[in-house]
């Protein structure tokens, strides 16, 4: 991530290219998983999408799925009554799992992917979307024929670009070989989950995408789901998101009480404690400032279920530039799970904003 790479916006949102692409996407963009659509409805998702775009995140991210189709529903009436110009956001969906329980209605075939792509338009009453996401890999289905169709997509105007969500290194590179043999668009992105926890794929396994064809990520679950912001740390308190989706998240509820969720959090309240005391912010704000800092990060999605929830998150702005090498390394002490094998970029060291 060079220094070319990373601009702001009147409003000092950093911004930087999507992977190898022209498109500028904010640090932090918003997500609606769980939230828009689903746990939240009506006003009060307006009133965090606005919060959220008046302090420089113009990215918003849903998917076919989400709250069965009704987060793109949300999303798109909220654009609509706040009047926002559609070339000042950059929205986001992804394909995979359909609205229709068919045989052709879920996956990655070209008649799923156009058929709904379609559907997701309508549902946000626009006319196209920035990018298109594969949400999960098919084994089903070649990935020629998968490529073929979000080209014809792109084509057709209903998508800028198009990437991948929870691809394996291996189906990344796939697509990419088809691509190029075939004169198509490759992918731009993929959307993974990354977090302290949660670091061989992001960090190790995608190691020679980012080398090769520069790929950015586009990363959920920072927070690792919450326990990254210490409310766990005695318990699981009422009106949380494991409170509200225990069924969901049913094995992380009961790992924690097991030797590996008893460490994890004797993690956080280490990290917590760090945060405060050497850093002046919050476990939850360091922990998104340690994902943003990675030059491989492009964007990190934030989820919210109050505007208050958005205006701390962002506060991780002001923590990214405290996050020196120096830093990084007493982070790594604390949390002792540094991938064997991390990537290796050929240039000069990179600053906390992945600057040379």
């Amino acid at each position: 991530m060079t220094e070319t790479h990373l601009e702001y916006d009147a409003k000092g949102m950093p911004f930087r290219r999507l992977g190898p692409s022209g498109l500028r996407v904010p640090v932090f963009s918003l997500g609606g998983w769980l939230t828009l659509g689903g746990t939240v409805k009506g006003d009060p998702v307006k009133d965090i999408m606005k919060v959220a775009f008046d302090h420089g995140i113009n990215m918003f991210d849903t998917a076919e799925v989400y709250a069965e189709g009704n987060s793109e529903r949300e999303m798109g009436r909220v654009i609509r009554e706040l009047n926002l110009r559609r070339t000042d956001l950059i929205i986001t969906t992804k394909l995979f799992w359909g609205r229709r329980n068919s045989p052709n209605g879920t996956g990655l075939s070209r008649k799923h992917i156009i058929e709904g792509t379609k559907a997701s338009l309508e549902r946000l009453g626009l006319d196209y979307v920035d990018v298109i996401f594969a949400h999960r890999p098919d084994n089903s289905v070649p990935i020629e024929e998968t490529v073929r169709a979000f080209n014809f997509v792109i084509n057709q105007g209903w998508a800028f670009y198009w990437a991948t969500s929870e691809w394996s290194a291996r189906e990344i590179e796939e697509a990419y070989h088809i691509a190029d043999k075939f004169g198509l668009i490759p992918p731009i992105a993929e959307q993974c989950k990354h977090h302290m926890f949660h670091r061989e794929r992001a960090e190790a396994e995608y190691a020679p995408l980012y080398r090769k064809y520069q790929i950015g990520t586009t990363v959920f679950s920072a927070l690792a789901s919450g326990l990254l912001t210490g409310k766990y740390n005695h318990g699981i308190p009422p009106g949380s998101r494991f409170d509200n989706h225990q069924s969901f998240f049913k094995d992380v509820i009961e790992s924690l009480n097991e030797e590996e969720g008893l460490s994890k959090i004797a993690k956080v309240r280490a990290l917590s404690e760090f945060a405060e005391k050497e850093l002046g912010c919050s476990v939850a704000q360091l922990a998104l400032a340690w994902v943003a800092v990675n030059p491989n990060t492009s964007t990190v999605i934030l989820g919210a279920s109050r505007p208050e929830q958005v205006l701390e998150n962002l506060k991780a702005l002001e923590v990214i530039p405290k996050l020196t090498p120096s830093v990084l390394e007493k982070i790594e002490g604390i949390l002792g799970n540094k991938p064997a094998s991390l990537p290796t970029f050929g240039r000069p060291p990179l600053d906390a904003y992945g600057r040379q």
